[in-house]
Parts: C-alpha cells; structure tokens; sequence
C-alpha cells in the first residue's frame, strides 16, 4: 500500500512535518499494512476509545480527563468529516498538532 500521507495531511494543515509524519508512521508500524486498521472509524466508540488510551494517553502522554480528550477526539472527527475513509495517520497528526504535541514527535 503506498501512500503519500503527507498530501492527505496538507489538505487540512499546509505545513506539514516530514519528521513527524515519520514518527507517526513508526509508530503504527504493521498496522498500516491493514487497510482496516490504517483508518479510523468515528462511528465506532471502541476505536476511539482506543485512539484515546494508545494515542493520546500513551504515546503523546496526556493526562487530561478522558471527557478532555474525547472532545479533540471529536473535534478531529468534526474536522474530517467529509472524508468516507479517514486516514490514521492524518487523524493522529491532527490530534497531535491541536494538542500542541507536534513537537515532541517531531523529536521522536
């Protein structure tokens, strides 16, 4: 599956971070070898659940309650909306740049 992420990404945020797009994919590793698990389902409250505690409690390492984080979850959905198969890595490169948490990927 070859997919330039960058150029999904760049349709919601111009200034895209090569680097953090990179981190984001390590990250996920073989799970992006699934075309089932290289999306994320916002109909779905187990995915988000999931995308709350791996995501953004784990890897970004938040420590809002989860009320907090459900709504950039939400938000990030709203921001997607449009979109019939939302790409993972997009989904969680929003998240990290609307909670400030580029950066530290970035370093990754």
């Amino acid at each position: 599956m070859s997919v330039n992420y960058a150029d999904d990404i760049k349709r919601y945020q111009p200034n895209v971070d090569d680097k953090v797009v990179a981190a984001i994919v390590k990250h996920l590793g073989i799970a992006l070898r699934s075309a089932d698990a290289s999306l994320v389902s916002c109909s779905s409250k187990d995915e988000l659940a999931t995308v709350r505690e791996s995501w953004l409690k784990k890897k970004l390492g938040l420590t809002d309650d989860d009320a907090k984080l459900d709504k950039v979850i939400a938000d990030v959905c709203t921001t997607m909306k449009a979109e019939t198969r939302k790409s993972r890595v997009t989904f969680y490169y929003l998240i990290a740049e609307k909670t400030g948490k580029l950066a530290s990927l970035a370093g990754a």
